[in-house]
């Protein structure tokens, strides 16, 4: 059996992996809080988790693994969202969990066994509430409860630091009814214009971290496998988790390994609406990027590195899949490369992956090529009928004397038939002068052209002559096609 190896946030290093049960191995994904869409740093941990996933599943069988995602759907930011625009909470969370699923659909993630919704579950935390008082663990004051930090030694073991560090750093809400400033909401009272339910402490709502408590331990019980999230999670929220869920269970080991993703950068700087670099990926999806080709953007790099999104690894992403979906037929799928699993089972070391797709291709071992593609979450085949994977879109053969190349144009859908030409006259302007072999007026034509934001590509083509195609970048201007005559 293959061995696997996870770098435990725990314990700040790489372990073999060994299932509490290989019949069922169990993992939970700290899911979205449902009042907006899903911007793109929150697609990094569903494509993540979506790869373990998918190894677990073809080590210990496809039947042997239980995967859960929650939805937050009780905040106060939805209700917030809510009072602004007149709508009820209930149809904006159900608008937003469609909008969440269907992006994460077209990134190639399946849905998790489970995605369990917050309000679904109050009983649950309120036993488990109920439980903490019991324990000594949390006290009700003014109508709230909260959980006594101090009552659990082993707090901040996760994020690595003290509760006095935490305290003297930490921007935390200084409010009478608490004993400890670290101290924090298990349940707070609502009042008439806000979701509440009854409770032995009055009508009130959940605070954040008890819900995920609650659902894990409905779903995948006391221990389980495997937790995560983003690394922007750590502290608090997945130190609060681990703290109420030991106190309330204090026989069981809750998560025996945690795993966190870096952070997302776009073009080298923190992804920011005051930046203007802010964008949802129905934004990206929008613009005419493929969601395969977002995927394959965030494999690229490990996990556990920054991952920075630039058009440039866009492009990549859009001229590899496109090769590789060509070279695809019904008759050409195989088994999974081993060296492939084995990288993706060492610490989900994608960019190791992937560059190793990329060597199959070039030794031509597609049957191997296809099954490692899907194996990662590519299907090649259902790629090989996509618009946008095909070799020529809008193909125009053009006679240029002896010289036919074939032209077209990849990213055109949104852009009116005079905009595609006008590109397509570029491309045969730019072929010509390379045939020609003008080649300081072609260079100087591909980089104005780039300056609008158009990629022009040479290869050979169907005819066995060069052909070329421009690919249009999320900066395509086709007010600057003017420009370049």
């Amino acid at each position: 059996m293959t061995e696997i190896k996870l770098h435990n946030t725990m314990t700040r290093r790489k372990e073999v992996f060994t299932p509490l049960d290989a019949d069922n191995v169990r993992l939970y994904l700290c899911g979205p809080t449902v009042y907006d869409r899903a911007h793109l740093g929150n697609a990094r941990p569903v494509i993540v988790f979506d790869v373990l996933t998918r190894l677990l599943r073809h080590v210990y069988g496809e039947n042997s693994v239980t995967y859960v995602r929650n939805f937050t759907d009780v905040d106060d930011n939805i209700n917030a969202r809510a009072a602004k625009t007149g709508r009820s909470i209930r149809e904006i969370t159900d608008e937003t969990i469609g909008w969440y699923l269907d992006d994460m659909a077209a990134l190639g993630t399946p849905e998790p066994d489970h995605m369990p919704r917050a309000t679904e579950y109050i009983p649950q935390m309120v036993n488990m509430i109920e439980g903490l008082i019991a324990g000594g663990h949390a006290y009700a004051a003014e109508g709230h409860v909260l959980f006594s930090v101090g009552s659990y030694e082993a707090y901040g073991k996760l994020s690595g630091r003290s509760v006095d560090d935490m305290i003297a750093g930490a921007r935390v809400e200084i409010a009478p009814y608490k004993r400890n400033p670290m101290d924090f909401v298990l349940w707070k009272p609502s009042d008439a214009d806000t979701p509440g339910w009854p409770s032995p402490w009055g009508r009130g709502r959940p605070g954040w971290h008890i819900e995920c408590s609650a659902m894990s331990k409905a779903l995948l019980g006391e221990s389980f496998d495997i937790h995560g999230g983003g690394n922007d999670l750590m502290f608090p929220h997945h130190e609060n988790e681990i703290a109420q869920s030991c106190c309330a269970d204090p026989g069981a080991g809750f998560a025996s390994v945690w795993l966190h993703n870096e952070m997302l950068q776009v073009e080298g700087k923190k992804m920011s609406k005051s930046l203007g670099n802010f964008f949802t990926v129905r934004d990206l999806l929008d613009q005419g990027v493929p969601g395969e080709v977002i995927r394959f953007v965030f494999l690229s790099t490990h996990y556990r590195k920054p991952m920075d999104w630039t058009a440039d690894k866009a492009r990549d992403g859009i001229s590899a899949l496109r090769e590789w979906a060509q070279v695809i037929s019904l008759d050409q799928i195989g088994v999974v490369d081993p060296a492939i699993v084995d990288a993706i089972a060492d610490d989900m070391n994608t960019s190791l992956a992937m560059s190793k797709l990329g060597d199959l291709f070039k030794k031509r071992d597609f049957a191997t090529l296809a099954a490692s593609a899907q194996f990662l979450g590519f299907d090649l085949l259902a790629l090989k009928e996509s618009e946008w994977t095909q070799p020529f879109e809008k193909r125009e053969l053009v006679e240029m004397l002896d010289y036919q190349p074939t032209v077209g144009v990849v990213g055109w859908g949104k852009f009116p038939d005079e905009v595609v030409s006008k590109v397509l006259k570029f491309v045969r302007l730019w072929l010509t002068l390379r045939w020609e072999k003008n080649w300081d007026a072609a260079d100087n034509l591909k980089s104005r052209a780039a300056s609008a934001g158009i990629e022009l590509q040479s290869h050979r083509s169907e005819n066995n002559v060069n052909g070329g195609t421009a690919v249009l970048g999320s900066d395509f201007d086709p007010a600057k096609l003017e420009g370049l005559k």
